[in-house]
């Protein structure tokens, strides 16, 4: 009864008839056919050469589908249970296309890799405890299909997707990520690290009180994510540029914004000034230097001319948020 009731409606692989298996790997083959296809689509305006590939391999995968259907015709008849790969506990399972969407190239081709070799190691195991001469026979033979079909999948793409065709897709998708991620996430950082030093240094030596001081970067950082997120998000849909969904972009810049403000105001939940203050100064030298690694990582500007721009100029407007709070 408890058994029962933990596995829902779902089958044991090893209570399927002959025919139920057949059924099982029929419906796999169309939900497969139907994945490439998907990742083909969304491939093919970004990677052309990658969606034909997908396109190929939908295409094999729609023949074994009528291998099998003809299979099951001569030896059980025209109508093929309703069974799915969700009606077997322990049977592999696919995401949605959707659910993995933006289609990454490297991500796509690692996911198809695993889709024939989850279902080749299935039905190898499957076929190793068969009982069955029959059906041992079946699932070994699915199994040699499912193996047959990575073959088939590196040689397409030796065939459709050369190493230079790898080599300019995987560039493609490196400045993509620079324009939707690292672009504005690098904007935004600047932004709250720098933008927010004058208020937050101004009204800890103004006032000396690290409460205040504290609430007052936390709305300043906030209030600067806000901005500048909406900011990104709003001059430019990307369609044109090509610079990717506004939402990840505004998300990106307005999430660093505001971790570059709290960054240094964080530091003032201390009660103690004095500590607050020398933490809060050591903590805007590391955002500087993460504001300068990063623009030497992934947009390539030498060392010494990213040090000079934002070190130099985080130094001085640090220098005027701590000279006007003295005042």
């Amino acid at each position: 009864m408890l058994t029962r009731f933990f596995s829902g409606s779902k089958r044991s692989f090893n209570d399927l008839s002959e025919q139920e298996v057949l059924a099982l790997a029929i419906s796999s083959e169309e939900d497969d056919m139907r994945i490439y296809q998907a990742y083909a689509d969304g491939l093919r305006e970004s990677y052309p050469d990658s969606a034909r590939m997908f396109d190929a391999m939908a295409d094999e995968e729609n023949v074994h589908r009528s291998q099998l259907i003809a299979l099951h015709k001569k030896r059980f008849g025209d109508v093929i249970p309703l069974i799915r790969r969700e009606h077997v506990k322990g049977y592999y399972e696919r995401k949605p296309d959707w659910l993995v969407r933006p289609l990454s190239i490297e991500k796509t081709r690692e996911m198809a890799a695993n889709m024939e070799s989850q279902a080749e190691r299935f039905y190898r195991v499957a076929a190793s405890r068969a009982k069955d001469a029959d059906t041992r026979k079946l699932l070994g033979d699915l199994a040699f299909a499912e193996a047959r079909h990575n073959e088939v999948a590196a040689r397409l793409e030796e065939q459709l997707v050369p190493e230079d065709v790898k080599d300019k897709e995987d560039e493609t998708e490196r400045k993509q990520f620079l324009l939707t991620y690292v672009q504005p996430g690098l904007a935004g950082l600047m932004d709250g690290s720098i933008s927010t030093l004058a208020p937050i240094f101004a009204a800890a030596f103004a006032t000396g009180d690290t409460w205040n001081t504290f609430l007052i970067g936390l709305s300043a950082s906030i209030g600067a994510g806000i901005s500048m997120g909406f900011t990104e998000a709003a001059h430019d849909d990307g369609v044109l540029t090509g610079r990717g969904s506004p939402l990840k972009r505004g998300l990106a810049s307005g999430i660093m914004t505001t971790i570059g403000g709290l960054g240094h105001a964080l530091p003032y939940l201390i009660p103690d000034f004095n500590t607050a203050t020398t933490i809060a100064i050591a903590v805007v030298f590391i955002e500087l230097w993460a504001i300068t690694w990063i623009q030497h990582k992934y947009m390539e500007t030498p060392w010494g001319r990213a040090m000079f721009q934002v070190i130099l100029g985080g130094s001085l407007v640090l220098a005027a948020g701590i000279l006007i709070g003295v005042a």
